[in-house]
């Protein structure tokens, strides 16, 4: 006879969601790690080529210079219309924003007082407003270079307090993994920016420092619950290191994702309401860099500091020699993601047309013959 497998089905959505929400999901976490490390290599190097090619687009704040804004007395101003209109002053080459409440924003780099004045002259003439309604804002090049500073000191002292937190915490290299997700996530968030040419303001560097805790606590999260299996590692036959931790990720998903949205669902309303219907410009800067840095945020925790932990860990001789006698890694023997997960069947037998029935021979007495 030969055993033919019968057809295997696929567990829906629903089924799925209802694994993670009861912590009964396998996903294959680390013995996909290449593809999660490769994927955000790829995100960085594009952040890295964004910043280097385009740049950042620096608020007067962090360049110095003059800023103009002001609202048309009617129609929808037009930034070809304003740059006619500032093509004989100094600020001819300025940098104009249409906002989305019907206003301009012009910003140029230090101008002088008569400047200025000839500058707002030329802007009261286009609008039909006059020249007082104008807001202007100066900026000098030592107080741009002095807001700079502070950011990169605030960076600085932040990626000290994680390491010396992290350390004493847990160990140097779930520190050190922990700070290699941050970085990860400053890159993208950075990157982001640059590629879509949004204003870089303080607004947009206090939310930065605000992902980055996010991010942080997030990271904690699971290396919490990896600190606590690692208590147990070795008593069952077969375990190591990496099917630990893949362990653990699983029973932090849940927490993981139900943070992440409750924190998306806020900064999503400031996203669209605020910056979108109001057209409140800050709220824009600020909840644009929430948004990005707490999506990659999430993921760095789960599919960066996670697998970067397990390379460095695995290099100590009592975990490689688990490894080595657990057999094939887990990424051979993990169970499939819980979306591809299967519902096995009995297998069916099916006769072979090539089989023959094969009839048993009579027994033969071996009692003699009777003399």
């Amino acid at each position: 006879m030969t055993t033919v497998a019968a057809p295997t089905r696929r567990r829906g959505l629903f089924a799925t969601l209802g694994d993670i929400y009861h912590e009964r999901t396998n996903f294959n976490f680390i013995g996909r790690s290449r593809i999660w490390l490769g994927v955000s290599s790829l995100m960085v190097a594009i952040s890295i080529g964004a910043l280097l090619l385009i740049g950042l687009n620096l608020g007067i704040d962090f360049e110095g210079g003059t800023q103009w804004e002001f609202s048309v007395a009617s129609g929808n101003p037009s930034s070809t219309q304003v740059r006619e209109a500032l093509k004989d002053t100094p600020a001819r080459d300025a940098r104009i924003l249409t906002l989305s409440n019907g206003g301009v924003r012009v910003q140029s780099s230090e101008l002088k007082t008569a400047d200025r004045e000839l500058v707002t002259q030329a802007l009261s003439n286009y609008s039909k407003v006059d020249a007082s309604a104008i807001s202007i804002v100066s900026v000098g090049p030592t107080w741009g270079e002095q807001v700079s500073q502070k950011a990169l000191i605030a960076l600085l002292f932040f990626f000290i307090l994680i390491s010396v937190y992290l350390t004493f915490r847990f160990e140097w290299k779930m520190a050190l993994a922990s700070i290699i997700a941050v970085v990860h996530d400053i890159f993208i968030t950075i990157g982001v920016y640059a590629l879509t040419g949004f204003e870089v303001t303080p607004a947009t560097v206090v939310a930065i420092l605000t992902i980055l805790g996010f991010s942080l606590y997030d990271t904690v999260v699971v290396f919490d619950k990896i600190k606590e299996n690692q208590s147990t590692l070795g008593r069952e036959k077969g375990d190591s290191y990496s099917s630990m931790v893949n362990r653990s990720m699983n029973q932090v998903l849940m927490r993981s994702l139900n943070t992440s949205f409750i924190a998306l669902l806020p900064v999503i309303s400031l996203l669209v309401v605020g910056s979108g219907i109001l057209g409140a410009v800050t709220l824009r800067d600020f909840s644009l860099a929430l948004f990005v840095g707490l999506l990659v945020g999430a993921y760095s925790s789960i599919f960066v500091a996670t697998p970067i932990l397990v390379i460095l860990k695995e290099r100590e001789p009592r975990f490689r020699a688990l490894r080595d006698r657990s057999g094939p890694s887990v990424s051979a023997v993990a169970v499939e993601s819980v979306v591809l997960d299967e519902e096995n069947v009995m297998p069916a037998a099916t006769p072979n047309p090539n089989d023959q029935r094969v009839t048993p021979r009579a027994r033969q007495s071996r009692r003699g013959k009777r003399r």
